[in-house]
């Protein structure tokens, strides 16, 4: 969920006023309360009671005969307006660059000739008033230029003392793996893990977006290597990647997996269709990689939500502006395991080992404005993915293909909480039609094609899914400094498999005590975390013993 880069931030100086309560709101028992505070006089020294007030967010120490100000001025994290201009400030504590919330610095007429590379964490701070101050040549000449100081704090967090791998910092403690049942040994079973993993593409990882982290950091040559060395160490035999763009999935992702005996298949996003050939490499999209030692590739399928949403209008003004203007992308891969997937392989049939298991990966809409779009697209997914089962799948037995009958592994950024309709959608089965999320806007009909139902309160889809992750167990998937939530998911046929146990949450004290304010971070390439879970797939009954359900197989 990307940050907004044009909040809105006023200057509280041009129009500080100091409002007094009348005698009649004392009486009322109204409670003032304050923000502000001004210091001004010939005050040489700061008393320790002053960094007690973590509750203001402007604070004015200009023009005094100040010396020195302390490290503990980061205990004042609420300030946006810090004002130390005319003292007699020879140095700045290198704690000032925690102060991450500060929009304006004026530091104007003192008597700096240096400032902390740390300054350069202040990633909010929009104006940085230096004149008056004995600084070196090399901070002015890039101080003086248009945009100044962005360009200064670029420079200076780019250049902290403690850059290459350490960033000040060390890197995080290895991920704790959290078994949740042992695999039943007395059955053939399939065993394999899985990965979901959003790796950030490089167009979205820019300076603009992610502040805080340097920018040789987010540059992709260096974050490709942690990106990498994250999926090679996690090993599993199904990866999903989510904002891979097109030249990176040809040119770095699916060489070097098919060195360690993957194969993939990529589906870009929509706009890439009309887009000249220089331009489409670099639209991202979705990939789906697998182990060639244990599945073979049957067929895939892109699901483009745009081109669902046109043929479903039905009229609806709101799905052809809303829902079809957005271009995300789901996509399926029709796997079909072998003897290599298989703990013990000896004693199945050949029928048995070729057990077919559809593998799909969505990155849904991010905008939180269009909870809508994000349940539509959802439901559209739902909707494909049952089209792509009943068309490529056959029963030994008449009728129509269940699609419970087919192992299904949902993996994607959704985009979406843990209490979203998304989830709850995936989750229970259906979602009611009057759900929040749909904003009021009325669907009905461009929805009643994709989800014909006797239902007449809800939304329903015929898959039965689990969780592999529930929300106690990983705290967040994407980490920035705006947002900290879960909105990446692993979903699993609850009839077919057995969840074996799952990759644990980085620790929350590396975070702390490291001062990250969010992720891509030298240490952390991205700014979502990868989700790795292993399963069990016991292996299908011979067909011809009582209450054995019908084979299924591909047409």
């Amino acid at each position: 969920m990307p940050r907004d880069k044009y909040d809105k931030y006023d200057s509280p100086n041009p129009r500080r006023t100091h409002t007094f309560m009348s005698a009649e709101d004392v009486a009322a028992g109204k409670k003032s309360t304050w923000t502000e505070l001004e210091i001004t006089g010939t005050v040489r020294n700061l008393g320790p009671d002053l960094w007690k007030l973590q509750h203001l967010t402007s604070l004015y120490l200009n023009l005094n005969n100040i010396t020195r100000i302390p490290p503990e001025i980061n205990r004042l994290t609420m300030l946006t307006y810090l004002d130390l201009s005319s003292n007699k400030l020879r140095s700045l504590p290198s704690e000032l660059g925690d102060l991450s919330q500060l929009r304006e610095l004026l530091l104007y007429n003192n008597l700096l000739r240096m400032l902390p590379f740390e300054l350069g964490k202040l990633f909010n701070l929009q104006n940085l008033g230096l004149k008056g101050n004995p600084l070196s040549p090399d901070i002015l000449n890039i101080y003086n230029q248009a945009n100044g100081t962005q360009l200064l704090l670029r420079y200076m967090l780019d250049h902290l003392p403690a850059t290459g791998q350490s960033f000040n910092s060390t890197a995080p403690t290895v991920r704790p793996w959290i078994p949740v049942k042992a695999a039943d040994k007395s059955r053939p079973s399939a065993i394999f893990t899985v990965m979901c993993y959003n790796v950030l593409c490089d167009k979205y990882c820019t300076r603009q977006m992610y502040g805080y982290c340097p920018t040789w950091a987010l540059n992709w040559e260096y974050r490709k290597k942690g990106i990498i060395e994250e999926i090679r160490h996690g090993a599993a035999d199904i990866i999903s990647l989510q904002e891979v763009e097109t030249d990176q999935f040809h040119n770095f992702f699916l060489p070097e997996l098919q060195r360690d005996g993957y194969d993939g298949i990529f589906s870009a996003k929509s706009r890439a269709r009309t887009m000249t050939e220089a331009d489409r490499k670099h639209v991202d999209g979705c990939a789906i990689f697998f182990k060639t030692s244990k599945f073979n590739l049957v067929k895939e399928d892109c699901v483009e939500f745009n081109q669902l949403a046109m043929a479903n209008a039905e009229g609806s003004d709101d799905m052809l502006n809303r829902v079809m203007t957005k271009d995300n992308i789901g996509l399926a891969a029709m796997l079909e395991t072998k003897e290599g997937a298989y703990d013990s392989a000896s004693s199945l049939s050949e029928a048995q080992v070729k057990q077919p298991l559809v593998v799909a990966t969505a990155h849904i809409h991010w905008d939180p404005e269009f909870s809508d779009v994000k349940l539509i697209q959802t439901m559209m997914l739902m909707w494909r993915l049952k089209q792509v089962m009943e068309e490529n799948f056959t029963s030994t037995a008449s009728g129509a293909v269940d699609v419970n009958s087919i192992p299904l592994i949902l993996c994607g950024d959704l985009n979406s909480l843990p209490e979203s309709g998304v989830v709850e959608y995936l989750l229970s089965g259906k979602v009611a039609r009057t759900h929040t999320d749909f904003k009021d806007i009325g669907y009905e009909d461009a929805l009643q094609k994709i989800h014909a139902s006797n239902d007449k309160d809800s939304f329903c889809h015929d898959f039965r899914l689990n969780t592999a992750y529930e929300k106690d167990i990983m705290p967040f998937t994407n980490y920035t400094y705006d947002f900290k939530g879960i909105i990446d998911y692993i979903f699993y046929s609850k009839d077919h498999m057995n969840l074996i146990g799952m990759l644990g949450p980085l620790e929350e004290e590396w975070f702390r005590q490291n001062k990250v304010l969010g992720c891509p971070h030298p240490h952390v390439p991205s700014d979502h975390f990868p989700l790795l879970v292993e399963f069990e797939m016991p292996a299908r009954s011979l067909p011809g013993s009582q209450g054995t359900p019908p084979l299924v197989q591909y047409r």
